[in-house]
Parts: structure tokens; sequence; C-alpha cells
């Protein structure tokens, strides 16, 4: 079994990435992921590893069954935990549905939601407990809507403070996890 350290940053990027010089870079939510990468960098302390860097990449091009899906798959099993971007611009891609659902219903990984657009992620302690705004997020990935209750989640807003806290919680890797469902910082 591989050394399960890393973290997997799920996130959408338009198939096939944008031709333009910028490709992926110019995706939103993979903005947000670089974000992840600049804060590595700055504060050497902050506990990401990136589960990106453990293969090589692959390009646009490249056969999804032969090279790109086998690719993602070697990444999540590398892999202690999930961040999962949800944001407006998030979309049901073929990539997205395939991260969740091996990380999910294969690996049982635990997920860290992050939501880039909330600086509150409110929790009414009523059912549904999150608001329908997030709600309206999670249908759009229709595949961690139906399956997130089986392993750790945990939702947050997008700050370096919160992502240290859940990236820092034991019972968010997969090795130490205790209970499956819900819940917020």
């Amino acid at each position: 079994m591989a050394n399960r350290i890393y973290n997997y940053s799920a996130f959408y990027v338009a198939e096939p990435f944008s031709t333009s010089n910028l490709g992926a870079n110019s995706a939103r939510d993979f903005c947000y992921y670089n974000m992840l990468k600049a804060w590595k960098a700055r504060f050497p302390n902050f506990p990401f590893l990136d589960a990106h860097e453990t293969t090589y990449d692959v390009r646009d091009s490249s056969s999804w069954e032969d090279t790109l899906k086998p690719r993602l798959h070697e990444r999540l099993r590398n892999s202690k935990n999930i961040i999962l971007f949800l944001s407006s611009a998030t979309k049901n891609s073929r990539a997205l549905r395939e991260e969740i659902d091996y990380g999910i219903n294969v690996l049982e990984l635990p997920i860290i939601v992050v939501y880039p657009e909330y600086d509150d992620i409110r929790y009414t302690g009523e059912y549904p407990c999150f608001n329908t705004e997030l709600q309206h997020l999670w249908n759009k990935l229709p595949v961690f809507r139906d399956n997130y209750k089986r392993v750790p989640t945990v939702h947050i807003s997008f700050t370096k403070e919160l992502l240290v806290k859940a990236l820092s919680d034991s019972y968010l890797t997969v090795q130490h996890k205790q209970f499956s469902g819900e819940w917020y910082y």
C-alpha cells in the first residue's frame, strides 16, 4: 500500500483544458488549488502535501481509460483525504465525478469541502442542516451529494486558518477516521 500522507485536491476544470497559454490555470476552481500551493510555499508548516505531485503530469490529449483515469486513481491511493472545492463555477465533469466516486466509494477517503464563495458556513441545527445555497452546490455534483455521508466530511469556508484546522484533524484522515457523517468548524 502507498504511503498515504498526501492531500488530494478535487476541483472543476473544463474538459479538455483551455488551449490558451494559461490552460487550467485560468479556471476559477483551479485558482483555489493554486492558493493551497502558494500557502505551502509561503508557510512551510502549512499542513498540505499535494497528491498531484506524486505522479507525473498528463496532457489533456491523453487517453481517459489508459492514462488519465489510472493517474487519478494512483494519486487518490496516495492520499489520506480529499479537499473538494465547490463553487458556482463547479460542473459535473467526468474527471470530478471519477475522483469523488473512487475517493468515497472505493477508498473511503474523508472529505474536506471548501466553499470559496462563502465567508460563513451556516449550520442551521435543523434538517436539512446546511442552508439551501450550499445544498444547491451539492446538486452540481450528484456523486458527492448522494455519497458524502458515507465518510467523515467537514464543510468549511476558504480560509487558511480553517484549512490548517481541517488538515491537522486526524479524524479527517483515512488512517484515523472513526465515524462517518458531516460537521463544520
